[in-house]
């Protein structure tokens, strides 16, 4: 699922709602998008806390979610954050678009006469002053033609939002699934210290080789699912900003027997960390380094 925020800047009017219509409405074409919103102005006291840095952000407060603008069914809550409401999307939808929140991760449009200075970075895939700029921001193709829509393309060349029940979830809708008994699974995440009197890590900070660690990660994919009796192989790796106690790396193998799916799994965790180019940087409340740098 490929996320996307849609941030108010000073919009006038409707303006942001205008802008998410638009927005549904051209990924609606391609895939099943969800919509989540957060409220601050009803919030049960949980603040919103976001970096400067771009890092992630928790959120309490109000948030809904729903299928589409007019969604065929609703989930609300003062207990359910924006990362609940994306995980539980990430198992049926193509895209989510939030709305309410002034800094994430993720690519966002930003709308209003105040984006121009505000949202230059390069997490901003479009800054407009009114929702008819998207059009010129990301032209639609015209009837007939095959031509990728401008919106998807940019969003789809975005690291996905996956978690390991969207990766379990996928390998189970394979067609090779009814041959399966079994669904092995390995989850890395961000350990806070090796041993007691260690420097707390804070967050781990990942940056990929573009282009070749998915295409590596790709060919790991493919050489492991050539094994006999191995079904399907997902392998997933944030970049950016991960925080201690978050999940940084899945592996997902559905295969015939439990033998060859635990085998495959450690193999493939193996060969990611050794064969992806992903660089990480360790943020301690100490200091901060480059690990390639300390190998």
């Amino acid at each position: 699922m490929h996320v996307l925020g849609i941030i108010d800047r000073g919009a006038d009017g409707d303006a942001v709602e205008r802008a998410v219509d638009r927005v549904v409405d051209r990924l609606s074409r391609t895939g099943r998008v969800g919509v989540v919103r957060y409220d601050a102005t009803i919030a049960d006291g949980t603040p919103v806390q976001a970096r400067d840095d771009g890092g992630s952000v928790a959120l309490g407060g109000d948030v809904t979610y729903d299928l589409g603008a007019d969604g065929d069914w609703m989930a609300t809550g003062t207990g359910l954050t924006v990362q609940d409401a994306l995980d539980r999307l990430a198992i049926d939808c193509d895209y989510a678009v939030v709305v309410g929140v002034s800094q994430l991760r993720y690519p966002s449009i930003a709308v209003g006469p105040e984006a121009t200075e505000a949202d230059g970075d390069d997490s901003r895939l479009a800054v407009i002053d009114a929702p008819a700029d998207l059009e010129t921001a990301f032209p639609a193709p015209d009837q007939g033609e095959e031509t990728d829509d401008g919106l998807v393309a940019a969003l789809e060349a975005t690291e996905p939002y996956e978690t390991l029940g969207s990766l379990v979830e996928h390998v189970k809708r394979s067609p090779k699934a009814e041959r399966s008994g079994a669904i092995a699974t390995f989850t890395g995440r961000v350990r806070a210290k090796d041993a007691e009197d260690d420097a707390r890590t804070e967050y781990l900070e990942f940056e990929k080789y573009e282009g070749v660690a998915d295409e590596r990660m790709a060919t790991i994919e493919r050489e492991l699912e050539d094994r006999d009796g191995v079904l399907e192989v997902e392998l997933y790796h944030r970049t950016g900003v991960v925080e201690d106690g978050e999940d940084i790396v899945f592996v997902v193998v559905l295969a015939g027997h439990r033998e060859e799916a635990f085998r495959t799994v450690e193999d493939g965790i193996n060969r990611l960390k050794d064969e992806v180019p992903l660089f990480k940087k360790e943020v301690t409340v100490e200091e901060e380094f480059w690990v390639h740098d300390r190998s």
